[in-house]
């Protein structure tokens, strides 16, 4: 472990507290250092009264490996790890009680600010792996991202306009698209400098960023188009029902912030619903509130009672989701993005609740935006 300037100034703060004792005749603190050959070395961290000149590392001063009633040597550990040693003498004996105390309690705030300073380091070495390997998997993505675009584009001159894969080829379009969002996203994150700050955190969704997120000025029909051709593909491989809405509203503001939800909604459902059952997507203005709701629901079981306001927290997971993969922050950064568009985002048990069309058993996630 390596010093640092913060450091060196509170090991000095808690030894000049002890100039109200006349009987002490020094202090000098240890930091512990392991080199390659796996032997620790006892290096000065601090000394009271200040030396003006370096003082020896512990090894390399014959005189204190000699025993002396008038030296104290309070090694500072936590647990497993030792940190460094704390050496005091006195200019005339017996030790005090009270100053024995002092002492004590001197090496044990200082055994807490070596953990904290290791802690410290440590978390800071790894953040850093993290960064570099963030630029890193920016830098391998992004080439591959740009050759999907290229031939996506390529083969959308050689379809005839009346051809029906074009639907298909242009959907391919606005993933690569949302997968270069997602890219600056890491990108941002690993720039990104960690500041302390006695200010509480404010928490923002991990979604992208607003700015990574920008309005279409094409309105919402364009966002979700693909959106939906790509759950009826995913239905049809599945070889399960897929009923889509009847129609798209004219809405604007954040299309990319919609069509993030109902992604992963649809994405969720796809996932955890049981082969063969149903899934849809539901539109439907509700005139006496005055906005649009959004659900994506499934002819799966329903989500059992308990777990109905749980899975929208972060970490959280459902019953049905055990034997999946996942985190468990979909729901809730899901639920966070709708709060930001204005709107919420709710769970209906079953989808019949929402309309007598859809079925009896099963759940409907329903996102809910206020009209233009």
């Amino acid at each position: 472990m390596k010093a640092s300037q913060e450091l060196f100034e509170l090991v000095q703060h808690q030894l000049n507290q002890f100039g109200d004792c006349p009987n002490i005749r020094n202090l000098v603190v240890y930091l512990a250092i392991s080199g390659n050959t796996k032997k620790t070395s006892l290096v000065v961290l601090g000394s009271w009264p200040p030396q003006h000149n370096s003082l020896p590392t512990l090894e390399d001063d014959p005189s204190l490996q000699i025993l002396e009633p008038c030296r104290l040597w309070l090694p500072l550990r936590r647990q497993h790890l030792f940190l460094g040693v704390l050496r005091a003498e006195i200019a005339t004996l017996p030790w005090s009680t009270s100053l024995t105390t002092r002492l004590q309690s001197c090496a044990y705030s200082l055994t807490e600010a070596l953990f904290l300073e290791l802690e410290r380091q440590q978390l800071q070495e790894e953040l850093s792996k993290v960064h570099q390997q963030a630029q890193l998997l920016v830098h391998q993505l992004r080439n591959p991202l740009t050759a999907l675009r290229t031939f996506s584009q390529l083969l959308l001159k050689r379809l005839e306009p009346g051809n029906g894969n074009r639907a298909l080829v242009k959907g391919m379009l606005v993933e690569q698209q949302q997968l270069n969002r997602y890219v600056e996203a890491i990108d941002r994150l690993g720039r990104t400098n960690l500041v302390i700050s006695s200010s509480p955190a404010i928490e923002t969704p991990l979604l992208l960023p607003p700015a990574l997120m920008p309005h279409n000025a094409t309105g919402l029909k364009n966002v979700l188009a693909p959106l939906i051709e790509r759950a009826k593909a995913t239905a049809t491989l599945q070889k399960r029902y897929w009923q889509g809405p009847e129609t798209i509203p004219v809405w604007y503001g954040n299309e990319n912030a919609v069509l993030e939800i109902l992604a992963n909604l649809l994405e969720n459902a796809f996932r955890y619903c049981p082969p063969k059952q149903p899934i849809g997507l539901y539109i439907e203005k509700k005139e006496n509130l005055d906005e649009w709701m959004f659900c994506v629901w499934d002819g799966g079981p329903s989500i059992p009672i308990s777990e109905r306001e749980s899975i929208f927290q972060k970490g959280k997971r459902g019953s049905s989701s055990i034997n999946h993969d996942g985190t468990g922050f979909g729901l809730a950064l899901a639920q966070d993005l709708a709060h930001q568009l204005g709107g919420r985002l709710e769970l209906s048990c079953p989808p019949a609740e929402i309309h007598k069309s859809l079925p009896t058993e099963g759940n409907a996630f329903c996102l809910f935006l206020p009209c233009n």
